[in-house]
């Protein structure tokens, strides 16, 4: 598929895995709406772009998907493609874990997968044609101690993730989940120092995530694939 001219919204864009996909996708003529919480990392990325609208807001705000969608038809008058992205993960032991911070992970991993996940494929599969792709995790598909609340979360998105994809398949509409393993983004800076991943065991980097999004959405119309697991080669669990 050609992704010249094609719209998309990325949610959690204003670094990491979001920012990189945003960079790769831009050189094959993708144009954008953004949505993140730093609205000021958002613009400076949004210089590097060629077309894009900025919309700040926090994805656990039930009425922001509907604005990006609406933001995308008025700017552009297409939503071709959507990029669920945005995510945290809190970790820690029975003991130690904050439950409130579990919780508003669930709203962000979870419920607001949810909803920008259904306002999406609903416009698409009236227009015919579309692509969402969630983002998923290693931690979606095995579990690890002291991640529990994180596991349900991206489990929760790959079972989602699935079912979207049977129940639209046929209407030209894909439904796709990427799941990266240990990569060089925000998600770990508020970690203990002592729980941070060790770099020598492996570390992907941003933009490999979003190399491995360009070639997910450019294969062929007959094909899709259902789920990419992405690790790097020194990871060794």
């Amino acid at each position: 598929m050609s992704l010249q001219g094609k719209v998309m919204v990325i949610t959690g864009a204003s670094s990491g895995i979001g920012a990189a996909t945003a960079r790769q996708l831009n050189g094959a003529g993708v144009k954008f709406v953004l949505t993140a919480r730093n609205r000021e990392k958002m613009e400076k990325l949004s210089a590097e772009l060629d077309h894009v609208i900025c919309i700040s807001g926090d994805m656990t705000d039930p009425h922001l998907p509907e604005k990006l969608l609406a933001a995308a038809l008025k700017e552009y008058g297409r939503l071709d493609i959507v990029f669920n992205n945005a995510g945290i993960m809190h970790i820690g032991t029975v003991d130690e874990v904050d439950i409130d911070d579990l919780c508003h992970m669930v709203r962000l991993n979870v419920e607001a997968v949810v909803r920008m996940s259904y306002v999406a494929v609903k416009h698409m599969k009236g227009q015919g044609s579309g692509f969402l792709i969630n983002t998923s995790s290693l931690a979606g598909i095995k579990t690890f101690p002291e991640i529990g609340a994180y596991n349900g979360t991206k489990f929760a998105v790959e079972a989602l993730t699935d079912a979207l994809r049977m129940e639209l398949a046929g209407t030209g509409v894909k439904v796709t989940a990427i799941e990266p393993g240990r990569t060089n983004t925000g998600l770990f800076s508020h970690w203990p120092e002592e729980k941070r991943f060790d770099p020598k065991d492996g570390l992907l980097e941003p933009e490999d995530i979003a190399r491995c999004i360009q070639f997910i959405l450019e294969q062929p119309e007959e094909v899709l694939i259902p789920r990419l697991l992405v690790v790097p080669a020194r990871q060794p669990r």
